[in-house]
């Protein structure tokens, strides 16, 4: 009996591992995100991957740089965007997913921060433990675009510390 289990086992695992793979195989060969180099592995709750008709996919670590992206190219017709599933971390359609924008938990590249669900019940949970609002892809665009001069702002300071750490500790004041 025991034996026949583990045979089942195996065969399942073998069967649902390459389905597993392929789905973060993203995270792989986009390592760091194209716009600030964050690591997407790191932030694979947050990451996009964005495919286009005639250019080579864009991968990011947040809808803030696939805002970015969306903007400054223009001239680029998007074919697919998805987005992580904020529980599970699998890449879905960043357009049918549900959105949550602000709440408490700490956005990644912006101070309003903006999350997406596979499903709708699960965005209602978080909202109930986190606050925020469930939204659509449109407004959730919309709102990283509203929110962008802020939070670059936001970014180059936290950056300009970071960097004033770094020297302080090159000279040995801290």
């Amino acid at each position: 009996m025991m034996k026949k289990l583990l045979v089942l086992f195996s065969l399942l695992m073998l069967a649902v591992l390459p389905a597993i793979a392929e789905q973060f195989a993203d995270q792989h060969e986009h390592k760091s995100c194209s716009y600030c180099g964050m690591n997407r592995v790191k932030f694979a709750h947050s990451r996009m991957l964005i495919e286009y008709e005639k250019a080579d996919p864009v991968a990011t670590c947040s809808i803030h740089c696939s805002a970015i992206d969306l903007a400054v190219g223009i001239e680029k017709t998007p074919k697919k965007i998805q987005v992580a599933d904020y529980n599970s971390h699998q890449l879905i359609d960043a357009e049918s997913a549900h959105w949550v924008v602000g709440g408490k938990k700490k956005g990644v590249m912006t101070m309003r921060a903006k999350w997406a669900f596979a499903d709708k019940k699960a965005a209602e949970a978080f909202v109930a433990e986190n606050g925020g609002i469930i939204i659509d892809f449109d407004h959730a665009m919309r709102a990283a675009y509203e929110d962008m001069y802020k939070d670059t702002t936001m970014i180059r300071k936290k950056r300009q510390m970071k960097k004033m750490k770094i020297q302080q500790m090159k000279k040995g004041e801290m």
